[in-house]
């Protein structure tokens, strides 16, 4: 199928416009100069046989020249010859009947002004009296003949040739580009040689030589910043973790304090799986493994964790799966986009109930909580968004009610639902949302 959108094939296209419209400039000046030399053959033809009926005849009100030659004088000419006739030739159609046989030819006619007396001469073409009386028409009329089908036949070689140049041209043009998609496509290992090219493809050769250059030590840059980060970070949470293992076995097992120390613990190892998760996140997708990963162990262990938020409110939560379903995805950014689900709705609910429910399909976590206003919905995903007493409502320009300013009452960044939406993109996966009719939100891994 054709593409108007190649670059090739505008190439050509314009090619093979510029030919029509060459050809079409070629054949509207010989139809011009045809016309025109006929008009004066006509012309000079019509005004040598009114001087010699003149010189012959005297003052005639109509004179009967050449066969096909008539002149009139202006005042005996039919109505139909006076209303056609200027000082131009001009041609027209008539049919002849010659017994019972009717023919179509043209007629050449045009009004002649001589002192004070006014004539229109016409002549009725036909080849044979052509031929006979004025061979001079006649050899140009064969000679049109000739140059109309020499023509036709120059056009359609004008075009063919302009086709076969067109494409000739236009692969030696997209050449350099195929040759810069190919280098870009293989690591940029023929890149360089393209760079001194002085052409405009050695031109944008050279910017996306430098763009990946700056990318490479971006990327870089980032790798170390990471690389450095979970070397850094994981020390000194190894350190938390075994010294609160410590100051554990030297409490008594009725120790109010053994709670602050296992939330130490426990923090401090939640706080390594994030930064496994992370680093996970900074490699390209293709270069992860993913084994197959139980989800239903994942959701209650994370319900478990996440079950001290609701210490304090009249809210239940249950998981509900008909069987253990699984799927081929890195445990730590499961873990990781479900816990902030979970997370957000146990926040985010104070009364009623949390319900995690996973299929062959996707996981759903709804909630009863405050919901998500309208305002918010485009700036969902958005990384540090967060619903506060400034937003106002777009229908009535007011500011939305106390009950909705929820970061009194909920700690946080505003980086979970980015989180989430990032790791979906990372995995292939899709997350959604929809408000439930009886307030709360539901928010669905639509998972492989």
């Amino acid at each position: 199928m054709f593409n108007i959108d190649s670059i090739a094939n505008k190439f050509r296209l314009s090619y093979f416009i510029f030919a029509l419209l060459l050809c079409g400039a070629f054949v509207s000046i010989f139809l011009y100069a045809e016309s025109r030399i006929e008009q004066d053959l006509v012309k000079a033809r019509l005004l040598q046989q009114l001087d010699l009926s003149q010189e012959k005849y005297g003052d005639q009100p109509i004179y009967t020249a050449d066969p096909g030659i008539k002149i009139y004088r202006y005042d005996a000419a039919p109505a139909n010859l006076q209303a056609l006739a200027t000082d131009t030739v001009k041609e027209t159609a008539v049919t002849i009947h010659k017994g019972d046989s009717q023919t179509r030819t043209n007629l050449h006619l045009f009004a002649y002004q001589q002192g004070d007396q006014a004539y229109i001469l016409t002549y009725l073409e036909d080849n044979e009296i052509v031929m006979k009386n004025y061979p001079v028409l006649a050899i140009f009329e064969h000679l049109e003949d000739i140059f109309a089908d020499t023509l036709r036949v120059a056009v359609v070689l004008s075009l063919l040739i302009a086709a076969i140049f067109s494409q000739l041209s236009a692969k030696q043009i997209i050449k350099p580009l195929l040759d810069l998609k190919q280098a870009v496509e293989t690591d940029h290992k023929n890149l360089t040689e393209l760079t001194h090219l002085p052409s405009e493809v050695g031109v944008l050769a050279r910017a996306i030589d430098e763009k990946n250059h700056k990318l490479e030590q971006y990327l870089k840059r980032e790798q170390l910043f990471t690389g450095d980060v979970s070397h850094e970070l994981r020390t000194p949470l190894t350190i938390i973790m075994g010294a609160s293992e410590v100051l554990a076995s030297q409490l008594a097992a009725d120790s109010h304090l053994n709670e602050f120390t296992n939330r130490i613990s426990n923090t401090a190892k939640e706080t390594s799986e994030i930064i496994t998760a992370l680093l996970l996140l900074s490699r390209a997708p293709e270069k992860l493994d993913a084994p197959q990963t139980y989800i239903n162990s994942i959701a209650v262990a994370e319900v478990q964790r996440l079950n001290y938020l609701l210490r304090y409110k009249t809210v239940t939560c249950q998981v509900i799966a008909e069987q253990e379903y699984s799927a081929y995805v890195r445990p730590e950014l499961l873990k990781m986009a479900l816990g902030n689900l979970i997370k957000n709705a146990f926040q985010y609910t104070d009364d009623g109930e949390v319900i995690v429910t996973i299929d062959d399909q996707k996981i759903t976590v709804t909630d009863t909580g405050l919901g998500i206003p309208e305002v918010m919905m485009p700036l969902l995903y958005e990384r540090f968004e967060r619903l506060t007493h400034d937003y106002q409502d777009e229908g009535t320009g007011t500011t939305l009610s106390p009950e909705h300013d929820i970061n009194h009452k909920v700690e946080g960044s505003g980086l979970g639902l980015s989180i989430v939406q990032r790791i979906m993109s990372h995995m292939g996966w899709q997350l959604t949302h929809q408000a439930n009719s009886s307030g709360g939100s539901t928010f669905s891994i639509h998972y492989k």
